[in-house]
C-alpha cells in the first residue's frame, strides 16, 4: 500500500511543476477563445491535460513493480493513454472529423478490454462480453470530454471518484494495478486543480479529457470485474446521467449529438442562475454521497443495501438534475466559470 500513498503527493507535483513550466508556451499556442457554445468569456490557454497524464503516467510508472499487475495490460493502459493524449491534442489545435476520432478510440479500449483479465458475466459469450465492454468504455471516454466544459467540473467528478477508488483498493476490493493507477489519476488531478479553480487560468483541453475518460473506465471496469459493478455504476452515475439524458434529448430532437453544445444541465444551470461555483460544489457533494453508497455496497454486500445504494444514489442525481433545470429566483445576466 506504499506505492499508492507515495503517487499521490508525486503525481500533484509533477502535475503542479509541468503546468507552470509549460503554461506560458500554451498561452502563446493553444488559446481557447470564447464561442457561443463556451461558457468562458476570456481566452483561457488549454492543454493543462498534457501535465495530468505526464504526471499520472510518470508516477504509476516508476511506482509499478513486477508485484503490481501484468506487464502487458499496463503496457496496454499506458500506450492507450498516450494514444489518447496525442488525438486530444491534434483535435485540440485542428478539429478531426468524428468518425476519426471515433474510431481510435474504439481501436484503444478494444486493445484495453482484451488485454484486462477477467469475466463480468461468466454465461454470456465472451464476444458479446468484451463488445459490451468495449462499448461502455467507448461512451465513457466520450462522456468525460462532453462533460467537461465547467471550470473544475472534471476535477469534482474526478477526485472523489478516483479517491474512492483508492479507499477501495486499500480495503482490498481492488487490485495493486488499479489501485496504484486510481492514486495517480488522484494525484495528477489534484496538481492541476489551483489552476482550473473559477474563473480557470488553464483549461485540460482533449489532450487531458480523453485520456482521463479512458483512465476511470478502466478503472471502473476493473472494479466491476471484482465483484464491484455496483459500485463501478455508483461511483459516475451524475456524468452517466447528465450526458446520457442530455445524448438522448437531442438526438431525439435531430440534432447532431457529436457536436459542441450547451444542453448538459450543468451548462443549464448556469443560465437558470447558479455560479460556477456553487454548480462545482454540488456536483462535488454529490459524488462523495456517491462514493459513500459504492463503498457501502462492497462493505455489506447483499441485495437489500445494493438496491437501496442504487436507489438513493438515483434518487439523489434526479435531484441535482431537476435543481440544475429549474431557474433561480435571480438569473444571472451572463454565465462565468
Amino acid at each position: 500500500m506504499l506505492a499508492p500513498l507515495v503517487a499521490v503527493p508525486l503525481a500533484a507535483a509533477v502535475s503542479a511543476g509541468l503546468i507552470v513550466r509549460l503554461r506560458p508556451l500554451l498561452v502563446r499556442y493553444a488559446l481557447a477563445r470564447p464561442n457561443a457554445r463556451s461558457s468562458h468569456t476570456e481566452p483561457t490557454p488549454q492543454g493543462g491535460g498534457i501535465a495530468v497524464v505526464t504526471a499520472a503516467l510518470f508516477a504509476a510508472g516508476i511506482l509499478r513493480t513486477s508485484e503490481i499487475g501484468d506487464v502487458q495490460e499496463w503496457l496496454a493502459l499506458a500506450l492507450g493513454t498516450v494514444a489518447l493524449a496525442l488525438l486530444g491534442a491534434v483535435d485540440d489545435i485542428r478539429p478531426l472529423p468524428a468518425a476519426l476520432r471515433l474510431a481510435v478510440q474504439t481501436a484503444v479500449v478494444a486493445t484495453l478490454v482484451a488485454y484486462t483479465h477477467g469475466r463480468l458475466f461468466p454465461d454470456m459469450p465472451l464476444a458479446l462480453e468484451r463488445g459490451l465492454a468495449v462499448l461502455a468504455g467507448v461512451w465513457f471516454v466520450n462522456l468525460v470530454n462532453f462533460m467537461d466544459g465547467l471550470d473544475w467540473m472534471t476535477v469534482a467528478e474526478t477526485v472523489p471518484v478516483a479517491g474512492a477508488l483508492l479507499a477501495l483498493g486499500a480495503l482490498g476490493h481492488l487490485p495493486p494495478l488499479p489501485t496504484l493507477a486510481a492514486a495517480a489519476l488522484l494525484g495528477a488531478m489534484l496538481g492541476f486543480a489551483p489552476f482550473n479553480r473559477p474563473v480557470a487560468r488553464l483549461f485540460l483541453g482533449d489532450v487531458g479529457s480523453l485520456p482521463v475518460g479512458l483512465l476511470t473506465a478502466w478503472l471502473l471496469y476493473r472494479l466491476a470485474l471484482q465483484g464491484g459493478l455496483a459500485a463501478a455504476i455508483l461511483l459516475p452515475l451524475y456524468y452517466l446521467a447528465d450526458a446520457s439524458l442530455t445524448l438522448a434529448r437531442r438526438a431525439a430532437r435531430g440534432e447532431r449529438v457529436w457536436e459542441a453544445h450547451r444542453g448538459h444541465f450543468y451548462q443549464r444551470a448556469t443560465v437558470n442562475g447558479l455560479s460556477v461555483p456553487g454548480i462545482v460544489a454540488r456536483v462535488f457533494g454529490l459524488n462523495l454521497a456517491l462514493a459513500g453508497l459504492a463503498v457501502a455496497t462492497l462493505l455489506w454486500p447483499g441485495w437489500p443495501v445494493t438496491l437501496g445504494a442504487l436507489a438513493l444514489g438515483a434518487a439523489l442525481v434526479a435531484a441535482l438534475l431537476a435543481r440544475f433545470g429549474r431557474p433561480s429566483a435571480q438569473p444571472l445576466e451572463r454565465p462565468r466559470p
